[in-house]
């Protein structure tokens, strides 16, 4: 098995299951996690995952997480799901809609990780405080947070006419359907580029900076998400201001981040876990949101750019890169 397919088994050394234990005496439980981003970028949210597990009482001796990474294909997404589930993992995390789908017909427990997905709409769960099925998790409310992008973009740029989108199809609709929604409130022209896997970063790019628009809006996936120098990169040297959800990627050049923070998120879904390890049914867990959140701007970007950046939005920075 090639390296990229199999990003490690964390953990593993011999232990009890505390409390859930009785039905399977000295058998370490098993986590499947399925992440559809490049292995290096997960590296830091399993990190925070495993925080999470440990703050519930499930130290790295406790618990065995076997992770497979996509590294940016979804062509792999399913075999890997399978893989996972052959395995007879005790709780499934697949994070991101399409790692959601891949194994949401399981009857292994499911803890989602998806900032994409309306649960409820999708017909994940009946409702968020009692999902009702084998799914709970950490989800995103991104259509009322869709607004707050483009009103960013507004304050920043005053004369703002025309975004492109860039758009990862396997996310689903909910965020496409949310901004097109806030450009016609906002009376600004949207042009959308489908992104469907990492290797279509680099035309995607080139031909919006080709459509000439006045900002970029890059809408969630793990797509531009593990990818930050790579996609900020792209941004400087096609000169496109471009707001992202994803903090780490304006931390990388990127002009503006607002979202919620990964790794904080990621902890919540570790606790999540640990609840189901110990017996609790995710019928019966609510649907978490991501508890922080987080407004990057990078200054020198903008220095970069030419664009001088109204004071009301620096002031309401959580960070600020000079």
């Amino acid at each position: 098995m090639r390296r990229r397919d199999f990003l490690g088994v964390l953990g593993g050394a011999a232990a009890v299951w505390p409390l859930a234990a009785r039905a399977q005496q000295g058998r370490v439980p098993k986590i499947g996690f399925l992440y559809p981003g490049n292995a290096t970028a997960s590296v830091s949210r399993i990190a925070a995952f495993r925080e999470g597990l440990r703050s519930a009482g499930f130290p790295d001796d406790q618990v065995e997480l076997v992770a497979r990474s996509a590294d940016g294909d979804p062509k792999r997404v399913a075999s890997m799901a399978a893989e996972l589930i052959n395995l007879k993992v005790d709780v499934l995390i697949p994070t991101s809609p399409i790692a959601v789908q891949a194994v949401r017909d399981s009857t292994i427990p499911i803890v989602a990780f998806d900032l994409e997905t309306d649960p409820v709409g999708s017909g994940l769960v009946a409702s968020l405080s009692h999902p009702g099925g084998n799914v709970t998790g950490v989800f995103f409310d991104f259509p009322s947070f869709t607004m707050k992008w483009m009103e960013l973009l507004k304050e920043a740029i005053p004369q703002l006419a025309n975004v492109v989108v860039l758009w990862d199809p396997a996310t689903g609709a909910v965020q496409k359907t949310a901004v097109e929604t806030a450009a016609g409130i906002l009376k600004v022209q949207l042009s959308i580029i489908e992104v469907r896997a990492a290797t279509d970063l680099d035309s995607a790019f080139a031909v919006a900076a080709q459509r000439a628009p006045d900002a970029l809006l890059m809408l969630s996936s793990p797509l531009f998400g593990t990818n930050p120098k790579r996609i900020a990169d792209f941004t400087l040297r096609y000169k496109l201001p471009a707001v992202t959800l994803f903090p780490d990627v304006a931390r990388a050049g990127v002009l503006m981040a607002y979202g919620a923070n990964l790794f904080d998120a990621f902890r919540q879904c570790g606790v999540l876990a640990a609840k189901v390890l110990r017996g609790a049914k995710p019928a019966e867990l609510p649907i978490e949101l991501p508890a922080k959140f987080e407004l990057v701007v990078n200054l020198k970007t903008a220095r970069i750019l030419g664009l001088s950046l109204p004071s009301g939005v620096l002031l309401r920075a959580d960070e600020v890169i000079e």
